[in-house]
């Protein structure tokens, strides 16, 4: 059997096992790796080669910056400010969603966009009286077509861009992908909104993400934080002006908890920053220890609301707040413990305990299974408490920290390091690889994030698919099966170009509805640049073609993860997506046949 031969037998063979979806899809990709050394197709260099690729290098460092956009709350704030300017009426709020999340997906790729917008869509469709299934498809597709807006959009538009520059006809600049996915996002919203209401379902969902965007009054209320607490405002002559908020607990007198600070608007933490004249203290406590503290430091009681003081000191930018329950086994049964008190670490305080939907009150606790306790500290404390066995968390602290809370110093650092690297992608000032590992690495170094957040923000499955496929890319490069596959696309074509790129689409798209579209593109660009050399044509529109294909994965959930995290939610069918997806695909296909011509000519530049 010659190498061709052998090749195309193990490509039928990963493909068939990706439909199956059995077996992980990573075995299946480092199996193929193996296989290909094994047969002798590549050597033991070139199977590992594929991890060691700059565009892996690239998607890991944009999975960092995603996991900082999205931990800093700014996906969420973004979506907040624009339901608030949008209203809630059907078309006004499906249009808007769309545009956000096809601007997300463009910067942090449409599985991180879906991801950070979705409890939000569905919380404003529930309460504009709208069932989530008519706006959460509509969300999912929309991130495939902001995908196509910039080069970093989707590891596929690297990889085709990757491609286009080894066959010798440069890459694909940072915003052109925009002249093409303008149009598609904008046809995706324009049929959205067309034939949405016909052929989307109404229909309850199975699950709804929890709305934590006031989950701080939740919780004040629940727990009823507003007994004994009062607001207590710095006069200007107070002795506590210049004290940083930690030393104002230890200046407290016994059995007074000082819950948080906030500035004069009474809205803004103050953080570990020292104390001004007008800046507002929420304590809890005894209300005669209270007023003491405060005549002895010269503060003054401020007049409801008081609610409204008490969750912005408990949750905010700079200071976090998760609800435990004690598990069955935990060690913390039998200890003792009281409102104020610190953890062993001395990292998080104890705000107050509950037992069988009761407060257990000011004085000592002995702590029981199934006792529930709320818990302040830095965020970085908190949201460990998500990891501990003797402890279990009711709400996701990153999901909390995400949408309930606004932007601190980490979301504006966010936010310049990301225009940084945006600024030196679109100037080419330095290689991709290099832009995004700088970003990552700033954001690491600022403690946006730690090194474990990092890690765990990265789709290692992304890295594992692009690193282990690429392997059997290559093969199908040297062994001559891309060339045997380019010979009869061309020979079908008849010569046309035309009929090369509808080809190519058809072949793309279909397979790209089953299998990983990232897959889908390592497979068919080696195809698609020797069937661009044989045919005579530019390799630059048939691997836009093949970019634009693999973003149409519309037809089935498991085409993409963001498919997939919008059926419960939406509580969709298989049969929902092809209903609704169908029109769209074709729409991505005029644009391939139509407008990628037009921007990139059949005929090389002499």
């Amino acid at each position: 059997m010659s190498d061709a031969a052998l090749c195309l037998t193990l490509l039928g063979v990963v493909v068939g096992l990706f439909v199956w979806n059995r077996l992980p899809v990573e075995l299946v990709a480092l199996g193929s790796a193996v296989v290909l050394y094994a047969t002798g197709l590549l050597t033991a260099d070139q199977v590992f080669a594929g991890f060691g690729d700059p565009v892996v290098v690239f998607v890991a460092s944009l999975f960092v910056v995603s996991t900082a956009l999205q931990a800093t709350g700014l996906t969420a704030w973004a979506g907040r400010r624009l339901s608030a300017q949008v209203g809630t009426g059907p078309r006004s709020l499906t249009t808007a969603t769309m545009l956000l999340a096809g601007a997300l997906a463009a910067l942090i790729t449409v599985n991180g966009a879906v991801a950070a917008l979705l409890p939000l869509v569905v919380m404003l469709g529930i309460r504009s009286g709208q069932t989530p299934s008519r706006l959460v498809m509509p969300l999912a597709f929309a991130g495939h077509a902001g995908s196509l807006l910039l080069l970093i959009g989707s590891p596929i538009n690297l990889i085709v861009s990757e491609a286009a520059d080894e066959s010798g006809a440069g890459p694909f600049g940072f915003f052109q992908f925009a002249l093409i996915g303008v149009p598609i996002l904008a046809g995706t919203v324009a049929i959205a909104l067309l034939l949405g209401p016909r052929l989307l379902p109404r229909r309850e969902p199975e699950a709804i993400p929890p709305d934590l965007s006031r989950h701080a009054h939740t919780l004040v209320t629940y727990y009823g934080l507003e007994r004994d607490a009062a607001s207590l405002q710095l006069g200007p002559d107070s002795s506590l002006v210049g004290t940083p908020p930690p030393d104002v607990t230890a200046l407290a007198p016994a059995g007074l908890l000082v819950v948080g600070a906030l500035t004069a608007d009474g809205h803004d933490s103050r953080g570990d920053a020292p104390l001004q004249p007008g800046d507002v203290l929420i304590v809890r406590g005894d209300l005669a220890r209270v007023e003491d503290f405060a005549r002895a430091t010269g503060l003054v009681a401020l007049p409801p609301p008081l609610r409204a003081h008490l969750a912005d000191a408990v949750l905010n930018s700079d200071t976090g707040l998760v609800e435990v329950v004690v598990s069955p086994r935990s060690p913390l049964i039998g200890t003792t413990v009281f409102p104020g008190m610190n953890s062993a670490d001395g990292e998080l305080v104890i705000i107050t305990a509950r037992r069988s939907g009761r407060d257990t009150g000011p004085g000592p606790t002995v702590v029981q299974s199934g006792d529930s306790l709320l818990l302040q500290g830095p965020w970085q404390a908190v949201q460990r408490t998500q990891a501990r066995r003797d402890l279990l968390a009711v709400d996701h602290p990153t999901e909390i920290r995400r949408e309930a809370t606004g932007l601190g110093p980490d979301a504006w650092r966010t936010a310049m390091i990301l225009t940084a690297m945006v600024v030196l992608l679109a100037t080419g000032l330095v290689p991709p690889p290099v832009s995004g590992l700088l970003a990552a690495l700033a954001i690491v170094a600022c403690r946006v994030v730690t090194v474990t957040e990092a890690y765990d923000g990265i789709s290692w499955t992304t890295l594992v698919i692009v690193g282990g496929m690429f392997p059997l890319s290559v093969a199908i490069q040297e062994s001559g099966a891309a060339d045997d596959i380019a010979h009869v696309v061309v020979s079908a074509a008849s010569g046309n170009a035309y009929l090369l790129l509808l080809a190519v689409f058809v072949l793309t798209s279909v397979l790209g509805q089953f299998i990983s579209n990232m897959a889908t593109a390592l497979i068919v660009t080696p195809v698609a640049v020797s069937a661009a050399h044989d045919a005579g044509i530019s390799v630059l529109p048939v691997l836009m073609c093949v970019a634009v294909a693999a973003a149409a994965a519309l037809l089935t959930p498991v085409a993409t993860a963001a498919n997939m995290m919008v059926m419960g939610p939406g509580g969709y069918r298989f049969g929902d997506y092809w209903k609704f997806g169908a029109p769209i695909l074709l729409w991505y296909l005029v644009v391939a046949m139509a407008l990628v011509p037009l921007v990139w000519a059949f005929q090389p530049p002499v």
